[in-house]
């Protein structure tokens, strides 16, 4: 049965951020994430924000495991390559099937060498949505699923054979199977509610996802088997994604547009762990 969880412990990271999205946490607990608003990318050093002004308006950040950070950018319709260590960003794909990419908004890291991202395509009254795969190996990026309500939050499990999406206008996770070397069609995996819908996802070791509900101050958590198992309540209408901390440190770390702040809440949970070479 669900839970409802109230007056949670909770520390404040960062605040007077622009519209704050896409956290990362490296295995070193080093924190990013991007504000849209403020068209940056951050990082927390000595407990305060360092912004890297990228341009456009990044939605979504995913680290490689040399410490690069990789971007969804819906503003230039671009997925981008920081270089940490110089501080250069660059335009990596902004093209698939010969068509500008339709607002990149998140992304994540497959094993076999794929880069996976939802394009949000701004569809909230026409399932115009889609998720592509980008070899980072030939650079070439292919489309695994259209017709989608504004495609969102995205995460493997832990096994990576399931691939999860937040489709925020239908107020749904979606999930696909990894069969054949390839994504099987997405099917409705949990209905979450509104009245806006799921926003970004973090899988847990045990095949739990979190999940960030835009518009209804809280957090909510699914078993493996897409059931209700918790709702964390936020001190912000506008949670937009989150992260769990591999060092055990931070426990869950939120996004907060409303307040432009960055949250950690202690929790007890560990981040999937996915093969080596990439971290989510």
């Amino acid at each position: 049965m669900a839970s409802m969880t109230q007056g949670i412990d909770h520390r404040l990271l960062a605040e007077g951020l622009r519209f704050p999205e896409g956290p990362c946490i490296g295995s070193d607990g080093s924190i990013w994430w991007v504000e849209i608003e403020g068209g940056c990318l951050c990082h927390l050093a000595n407990r305060k924000v360092v912004r890297h002004t990228i341009g456009g308006r990044p939605n979504g950040a995913a680290m490689a495991l040399d410490g690069d950070i990789w971007i969804a950018d819906q503003g230039l319709n671009a997925i981008r390559h920081f270089r940490v260590n110089d501080g250069s960003a660059k335009t990596i794909l902004d093209r698939v099937d010969g068509q500008r990419l339709g607002m990149p908004n998140d992304l994540t890291f497959s094993p076999d060498g794929e880069l996976l991202f939802t394009c949000s395509n701004d569809a909230r009254t026409s399932p115009v949505g889609y998720v592509c795969a980008l070899s980072l190996d030939s650079g070439k990026a292919r489309i695994i699923a259209d017709g989608l309500y504004f495609p969102n939050g995205i995460a493997l499990s832990p096994d990576c054979r399931r691939l999860y999406v937040a489709e925020t206008f239908r107020q749904r996770i979606m999930v696909a199977e990894r069969t054949n070397d390839d994504w099987s069609d997405f099917v409705p995996f949990a209905m979450v509610g509104g009245p806006i819908g799921p926003d970004g996802l973090a899988v847990c070791d045990d095949g739990a996802i979190f999940v960030a509900l835009y518009g209804q101050g809280c957090v909510m958590k699914l078993s493996a088997q897409g059931e209700r198992l918790e709702t964390i309540v936020v001190p912000d209408e506008k949670p937009t994604n989150l992260a769990l901390d591999p060092t055990g440190t931070l426990g869950l770390v939120v996004t907060l547009a409303g307040t432009g702040t960055l949250l950690a809440i202690a929790r007890p949970e560990s981040p999937a762990s996915l093969p080596p070479g990439f971290v989510q």
